[in-house]
């Protein structure tokens, strides 16, 4: 959508020519800049053409080459301020991020391909009725325990064990000292330990 927007705008902006010579790396800098559509229109024109058959040539088929050569641009569009000419020509810059693109692509595939010795596409074991029944038993004294909590350290508990934040991290959102979070946490733990037990 992205591309097909500015490419759009650029078609009607630009006289029906071909560009004579084009200094690339400026036309980067200018989409960088400004947003230039026209510049942005001959980098796709020279790059896009390129880019899908070194793609294809290494190993993508034409639909999946086509897909990554539009996101390479769509990031060349939108990391153009990265570009420093200085360190890489244009097309060092553009084919890195192509082959980036494609790495990234052949990794999702590598994770989809089914794994059944793996622990998690085992099927859930069976569990028998007075284990459900001992968990229901437990999340209520758990319920009933987390009560007699004061709110600070309902605060922390809940910072801790549900929302899964560090120590520091709770500190930080609290605005209270390291020691004083750890303190919390451990008289709150004591607490419902004590009381679970004597439950």
């Amino acid at each position: 959508m992205l591309l097909n927007n500015i490419l759009t705008e650029s078609s009607a902006a630009m006289p029906d020519v071909e560009t004579p010579r084009a200094d690339y790396a400026s036309d980067i800098q200018a989409v960088a800049a400004s947003r230039d559509p026209q510049a942005f229109k001959r980098l796709f024109d020279y790059f896009g053409p390129r880019l899908k058959a070194y793609l294809m040539k290494s190993g993508s088929d034409a639909s999946q080459a086509e897909e990554v050569m539009q996101e390479a641009m769509v990031a060349l569009w939108r990391k153009a301020h990265l570009f420093d000419p200085a360190k890489a020509r244009p097309s060092t810059w553009i084919f890195t991020i192509a082959r980036n693109l494609r790495i990234d692509v052949l990794r999702k595939q590598a994770r989809q391909v089914a794994d059944w010795n793996d622990p998690s596409a085992q099927p859930d074991p069976v569990v028998m009725s007075d284990t459900v029944v001992e968990l229901k038993e437990n999340r209520v004294r758990i319920k009933e325990a987390l009560k007699d909590l004061s709110k600070e350290q309902m605060e922390v508990i809940h910072l801790c064990f549900f929302r899964d934040l560090s120590h520091s991290q709770i500190a930080d959102a609290l605005g209270i000292p390291l020691g004083t979070v750890k303190s919390r946490i451990r008289l709150a733990v004591g607490k419902l330990k004590t009381a679970l037990e004597n439950a």
